[in-house]
């Protein structure tokens, strides 16, 4: 089995939860590329097995030019590679169609109730799903606090759903 796992990542949290899940995809003996929107084109997806989808939650969803541009240039920003363009919106329209094969859409936002915070990672399934990807496992969420730091056990927290991706991604090609 092969898999691209994709994100895109202001402060550096979506990026870390996102190799934390290629990595856990490689141990259980997946195939794995993984990168930003900025590294990997959506002809990249052509082909793979697994699509695993991120970003973070701006204004109660996905991400748009002008909340990229105004995370990149915020102050307190120190991560050398925020992602400007091309957007998960832009990727994601861009791949190829999915026929059938297994997806999966996370996000990071703040810890507060998704009802206050919205969630980045229920949009990039539904835009999956219109693809034509078929949602492997529900979208999953990774929190940050107010100060854009991932909380503490959210790699765990990765590495496990990484894990669980492998498993149930297995068990349906095994049908």
């Amino acid at each position: 089995m092969n898999a691209l796992v994709v994100y895109e990542s202001m402060f550096g949290n979506t990026a870390a939860v996102g190799e934390a899940v290629a990595t856990a995809l490689r141990e259980h003996g997946v195939d794995v590329t993984a990168g930003s929107t900025t590294r990997l084109s959506s002809g990249d997806a052509a082909g793979v097995d697994l699509v695993v989808v991120g970003g973070p939650t701006h204004v109660h969803g996905m991400s748009r030019a002008s909340s990229r541009n105004q995370a990149a240039g915020d102050p307190g920003n120190t991560y050398d590679a925020p992602t400007v363009e091309p957007g998960l919106r832009e990727w994601i329209e861009a791949l190829p169609a999915g026929d059938g094969r297994l997806a999966a859409a996370f996000d990071t936002r703040i810890d507060k109730p998704v009802v206050l915070t919205g969630s980045a990672a229920k949009g990039i399934a539904r835009r999956l799903q219109r693809r034509g990807y078929r949602l492997l496992v529900a979208p999953e969420c990774f929190l940050v606090t107010t100060k854009n730091r991932l909380l503490d056990g959210e790699i765990d927290h990765a590495t496990a759903w990484g894990g669980r991706l492998s498993e149930a991604a297995s068990a349906t090609t095994a049908r």
